[in-house]
């Protein structure tokens, strides 16, 4: 009676564990937003493709500045207080687009937003792994990524409402979307504040040297790559499926705007199926069946020209980018188990893939339509293939 008493006692205090950092997670999908935002910049101010994606590279511009140093700040101050300042970065970026939508504003917030992501991305990930390891770090892992895709998936949904609605909004339209959002972030900071978790010893102090020195191994160099593709795909998809149903079928931007809110569903649902897809089948085949629907997506969005075509191609790239991240992720940890924080902040890094992208699809989109956008983000689905073939089984 007793050992029972001490399980059922020790898997709530896990679960009052989980549910602060999962809210952390629904956090980190904040980022998500600037695609959303950065279409209703564009409008409002008649940017160019290539000005409007200068707002999601910027973001993800300082994911290449800060990954690396904040896994090694993890290392002196630990995983949580980590955490917790990258929550306090994130709510003043969502706080200051309330004050104005000017040009030089939302380049303030989304730098803000892009530091507060790549520190919380770098420690969040890591302090998982204090509460679980193993065969299941992948599937928890993915069931965040659920939790984050739930925030991506709300936000055009929000934008879109007080962009249209009649019901009072403050004057702000469709910025209410950073109010309610900051709002969760502050939340955020005082559960986790409030939550006790025992974090293993920091690992002995490291350089930046040494981080980079841990992408000389071949498999972890994969896996950088990995995210960067990963990464440029979703960023670019989020930011392109709009504007591919303006181009082709003339949509307003409140209407095709749609397009984003159907990526972040099937992307939701796939990480959901993900969580437990993953404890059952090996990471090499679901990884490949996702890569396969990508790939059939690029496809689809380079030689369709009708809706319910289109939304098919865009909610296969949801559906087969939503387990990417996590797969890529926890096969890096495992394959340097003695420095995870290192890795982590490496990966992280990888996230730097949201600025090369866009950017390079921005200028394709100018040169050549949004055709050039596709071509571009079929580029990192071809090595996402070849990354396939390199994935190791994990006992």
């Amino acid at each position: 009676m007793q050992t029972e008493k001490a399980i059922s006692s020790g898997r709530k205090g896990w679960l009052m564990q989980m549910i602060p950092v999962m809210l952390c997670f629904f956090a980190m999908g904040f980022v998500d937003l600037v695609g959303t935002a950065s279409n209703y910049v564009q409008k409002d101010l008649g940017l160019t493709d290539s000005q409007a994606n200068l707002f999601p590279s910027l973001v993800f511009f300082w994911f290449l500045i800060f990954s690396v140093p904040t896994g090694m700040l993890m290392n002196r101050i630990g995983r949580k207080k980590t955490v917790l300042i990258s929550l306090a970065v994130t709510a003043l970026s969502l706080i200051i687009p309330i004050f104005g939508d000017s040009y030089w504003t939302m380049l303030i917030a989304f730098s803000l937003l892009g530091i507060g992501n790549a520190i919380m991305q770098t420690s969040l990930n890591p302090l998982v792994t204090n509460l679980i390891s193993g065969d299941k770090l992948a599937s928890t892992l993915t069931f965040g990524q659920f939790v984050k895709a739930i925030a991506s998936f709300l936000a055009p949904i929000i934008a879109a409402w007080g962009a249209t609605t009649y019901l009072p909004t403050f004057g702000l339209g469709w910025r209410s979307l950073f109010i309610i959002y900051a709002a969760v972030s502050c939340l955020s900071v005082a559960v986790l504040a409030a939550t006790p978790i025992e974090e293993e010893r920091p690992d002995k102090a490291s350089g930046i040297k040494e981080c980079l020195k841990l992408l000389g191994q071949p498999f972890i160099l994969l896996c950088f790559l990995g995210i960067i593709c990963h990464v440029g795909i979703d960023v670019g998809t989020n930011t392109t499926a709009p504007k591919i149903l303006m181009e082709r079928l003339g949509m307003a931007l409140e209407e095709a705007s749609f397009a984003t809110g159907l990526y972040f569903i099937f992307r939701t649902a796939g990480c959901f199926i993900g969580a437990f897809a993953l404890r059952v089948v090996s990471p090499k085949l679901f990884f490949g069946v996702s890569v396969a629907m990508m790939a059939a997506a690029m496809v689809i969005l380079f030689t369709a020209h009708s809706l319910g075509a289109l939304y098919t191609g865009i909610a296969l790239i949801g559906f087969g980018n939503s387990n990417v991240f996590s797969v890529v992720f926890s096969q890096a940890l495992i394959a340097a188990p003695v420095e995870k924080n290192e890795v982590s902040g490496l990966m992280i890094m990888g996230l730097f893939g949201g600025t090369i992208f866009p950017l390079a699809m921005g200028y394709a989109a100018d040169a050549v339509g949004q055709a050039g956008a596709v071509a571009v983000m079929a580029a990192g689905v071809v090595y996402l293939l070849y990354y396939t073939l390199k994935i190791k089984s994990i006992k």
